[in-house]
């Protein structure tokens, strides 16, 4: 076939607003005949759907290329790389993090070769397909899971035939028959990025703004394989494990397995983070977590709202004594760094009810607490309350909400600047000590630091990209207003921002602070990517 044929090639490629980057010259590249990319939100950040698919491609393998890049890339960079290659197949995961430039991606690749089948897959792309621009310029969409669908097409195309229906049920593939990615992390994701692993797929239950949702039953991989994988990357030098399951905790069998494994195996630096749910916690798998060392789990534990009729209207199941009581253990009986998110604008949650649900959750001590607004994914069923809560979602990408018959837009916009702002100050650990001062005897917490975060967001007129002197200068600009006596307060701002790592004194301290000697770091236990953690640990 004369797609295969490798040629001298030359490409206009667009940077996505309409502005060409000029011809570039290419000239007898070595073809991959399958080419498998993405975009990352950052460089630290793994493709983990690649490298499944890479796995999976059998005797394929050798006959493909996976390019990873991340938001930070220009799309005509990205655009060039793929086409030096001058596949038969561009297969490419889009996600809500990266779908406006994989769009733009898309149209560049569908000009600058033309005879290139364009393979779409991710959860972006696997419901409302035929609304979407972005699946128009390609030639096959897999929708779900890709990992035996995706090699089925590639086998078809590369023997010359082209499947007729555009759209193909990935559905949700049986995990044991799924061969493993874990030896395609390279020695630089190992040194550099996350290393994610899962032990299971799919969730029991059935919130309606979750994907998840959609994803049932769970199904297990064999523990052994899973253990075998494990073994062999914390061989390989691996410190810091990701797992992406949904439900970490849904089998205590399982769970328990798992963790005796990776306790029996620990070493100093190694780190696990895992997801759990919030309201299951039982005595065995408690005496277990008891045993590993400080700074070794990571849990991300999902309230998403404290309001039980909103819960139940979202059909989100949830113990909300038992949660509460499991997370005062955690904080007071392990050393677990406990990450809680909760979800602004779910229908019928009004300003009121969050800050009572959030004021309540701080009070459990997580050490991050991170406040999203309402996304409305591709696909999921939180669209049936469009209608009766006036729900307004951002048209594109990532489709948050913009008001709805409780919240009012300012409302909505403030929630966003208030999750910024909190993460700024508090999850991130800077302020450990100085940020509680904000709220520190105000009736609520949440209204004390809205308060401030309005502050802030008037003095810059944004609330991205603010330096940590900047950052710091502001909150002492906002305690000393507030009748703090700037002299001990320097000086404990100074101790937080020496908390991890020597630094020099910023300017506005220098009248108060009158030495650059620090406390020793922290960091250089923790492994590279953990300084946040380390941080919060004191």
């Amino acid at each position: 076939m004369e797609l295969f044929a490798p040629r001298a090639i030359r490409l206009v490629i667009s940077d996505g607003r309409g502005n060409m980057d000029g011809w570039k010259e290419a000239c007898e590249f070595r073809m991959a005949d399958i080419v498998l990319s993405t975009i990352n939100a950052r460089y630290s950040h793994t493709a983990f759907g690649l490298r499944y698919l890479m796995a999976n491609l059998g005797a394929l393998q050798t006959r493909a290329r996976m390019l990873e890049f991340d938001l930070k890339t220009p799309v005509a960079q990205i655009a060039t790389a793929i086409a030096q290659e001058r596949p038969a197949v561009a297969a490419l995961g889009v996600y809500i993090w990266n779908a406006g430039p994989m769009l733009a991606l898309v149209r560049a690749l569908r000009e600058a070769l033309p005879e290139t089948v364009i393979v779409l897959g991710g959860p972006e792309v696997s419901h409302e397909v035929e609304a979407q621009e972005i699946c128009a310029h390609a030639d096959y969409v897999i929708t779900d899971e890709g990992d035996l669908a995706f090699p089925a097409l590639c086998d078809a195309l590369l023997r010359g035939e082209r499947p007729s229906a555009r759209v193909i049920p990935g559905g949700f593939v049986d995990v044991r028959s799924l061969a493993l990615p874990y030896a395609l992390y390279s020695d630089e994701d190992i040194r550099h990025r996350v290393i994610y692993l899962e032990a299971s797929r799919g969730c029991p239950f059935t919130c309606e703004f979750c994907l998840s949702s959609l994803d049932v039953p769970v199904r297990r991989f064999p523990i052994e394989r899973v253990l075998a994988a494990f073994d062999d990357l914390l061989a390989r030098g691996v410190r810091h494990f990701k797992f992406v399951d949904r439900t970490f905790n849904l089998s205590i069998k399982f769970s328990l397995a798992l963790l005796e494994h990776l306790l029996a195996r620990y070493q100093p630096g190694v780190f696990f983070h895992f997801e759990m749910i919030p309201d299951r916690l039982p005595e065995s798998l408690r005496e277990m977590l008891i045993r590993f060392p400080p700074g070794s789990l990571q849990f991300e534990v999902g309230i998403q709202t404290f309001n039980e009729e909103v819960a139940a209207r979202i059909r989100r199941r949830q113990d909300y004594a038992k949660t509460e009581e499991n997370l005062r253990w955690l904080r007071a009986e392990t050393g677990a760094h406990v990450h809680a998110d909760l979800i602004a604008g779910l229908p019928g949650e009004t300003w009121d009810s969050f800050t009572r649900g959030f004021d309540r959750l701080l009070a459990l001590g997580p050490q991050e607490i991170q406040v999203n607004v309402l996304k409305r994914l591709r696909g999921t069923p939180i669209v049936r309350h469009d209608a009766a809560f006036e729900m307004r979602y951002n048209p594109n990408p990532p489709y948050d909400l913009v008001s709805n018959r409780d919240l009012t837009e300012a409302q909505t916009a403030a929630l966003h600047r208030f999750g910024r702002f909190w993460d700024l100050y508090v999850n991130s650990g800077n302020f450990q000590s100085t940020a509680p001062r904000v709220w520190a005897g105000a009736p609520s917490a949440f209204a004390a630091f809205h308060d401030f975060s309005e502050w802030l967001y008037r003095r810059w007129n944004r609330a991205h990209g603010i330096a940590l002197d900047q950052a710091a200068e502001a909150l002492f600009d906002w305690l000393t207003g507030r009748g703090a006596e700037a002299g001990p307060l320097a000086e404990e701002l100074w101790r937080d921002l020496c908390r991890v790592s020597p630094r020099n004194r910023p300017r506005f301290l220098r009248a108060y602070v009158t030495t650059d000697a620090t406390r020793a770091a922290r960091a250089h236990a923790l492994n590279r990517g953990l300084i946040r953690q380390a941080r919060h640990a004191g």
